[in-house]
């Protein structure tokens, strides 16, 4: 078998590890795109603009944000800034994942950070932290699926929008933030985990009750950030290094 087989063998096999990682996410979100795609044509959107604002934004939740406000008719500048609070966490995530696929050729780093989702971020950082390269057939294979469910769950969701079940009477809204926790605690034994994890959720409680909705998220992410820098190395428990 020549090498050119075996690369291709071995990216292969890296993509459907991929794909069976990123299940988990593909269950979790669906009952959110459905939502989404239901909300979209209740606020005036055609099918057409739900599935377009999915396939081209790709934002979960600062999506769900923009619909309510352009539904309530909002000054767009007020909408293109509640989307960049919601998503001003990426611009972290981007940071973090640079050096791990940097790497890649520039149009492959392109599309590995339109893909980048909360868990996407989770799971390759904690393959490079294990050792392992963060190849990208691997990550397609994990942020590929997700993209593609929720795109079409949107246009599906947008559809057939009235026949959705109310997802908080059935609890299925519940599903991806229990997979957010699974994914938060998962960093458990990293150095200052416990004090940054409090801090951020403790930042992010008070600016959701003062300052509301969607700016804690992203309150939250710099509270946690903030303490880790002014935090000193020593009380990680790691030497520091010259």
């Amino acid at each position: 078998m020549s090498a050119q087989a075996i690369s291709e063998n071995g990216a292969r096999s890296d993509f459907w590890q991929g794909v069976r990682l990123s299940m988990p996410v593909v269950v979790a979100s669906a009952p959110f795109a459905l939502l989404f795609g239901a909300i979209a044509v209740d606020n005036g959107f055609s099918v057409l603009e739900a599935f377009l604002m999915s396939a081209l934004v790709f934002g979960g939740a600062s999506q769900m944000v923009g619909i309510e406000l352009f539904g309530q008719h909002v000054a767009p500048w007020l909408i293109v800034l509640s989307i960049f609070a919601v998503n001003f966490r990426h611009v972290l995530y981007s940071a973090g994942i640079g050096r791990r696929i940097a790497h890649w050729p520039l149009f492959q780093q392109a599309l590995g950070y339109f893909i980048l989702t909360d868990p996407q971020f989770a799971v390759a950082e904690r393959k490079a932290e294990a050792g392992e390269t963060v190849g990208f057939a691997w990550y397609l294979g994990l942020g590929l699926p997700v993209y593609v469910f929720w795109v079409v769950e949107s246009a599906l969701g947008a559809v057939f929008g009235k026949l959705i079940p109310d997802t908080h009477a059935l609890g299925i809204d519940f599903l991806l933030p229990i997979y957010f926790l699974g994914l938060v605690m998962g960093f458990r034994k990293r150095p200052l985990w416990l004090p940054v994890v409090m801090a951020s959720a403790a930042a992010s409680i008070i600016a959701y009750k003062t300052v509301g909705s969607p700016w804690h998220v992203s309150i939250g992410a710099i509270a946690g950030v903030l303490l880790a820098v002014i935090l000193p190395p020593h009380h990680s428990g790691v030497e520091a290094r010259p």
